[in-house]
């Protein structure tokens, strides 16, 4: 699945990711969701590619680019 950070918090390590597909579903971050990846802490409105674990949360954060996958037309509301 492909999709947009909407929130994170680096202590926690909760957030949400959000699909940039017309349904624009919101994922809870699994608690291992960065385990193995190339990411650290994410920012709003990082652009990522993720896979669901059996509970429907987002697991194995990679990253995301904007010529793959294009602006959502939420994000570029709030700009």
């Amino acid at each position: 699945m492909q999709g947009v950070v909407k929130t994170y918090d680096p202590v926690t390590r909760d957030g949400l990711v959000v699909t940039d597909t017309a349904d624009m579903v919101e994922y809870e971050l699994a608690a291992n969701a960065l385990e193995g990846s190339v990411f650290r802490m994410l920012r709003p409105g990082q652009r990522v590619v993720f896979d669901l674990d059996d509970q429907s949360r987002a697991i194995d954060l990679r990253l995301g680019s904007e010529v793959d996958m294009g602006t959502p037309s939420w994000l570029e509301s709030e700009t």
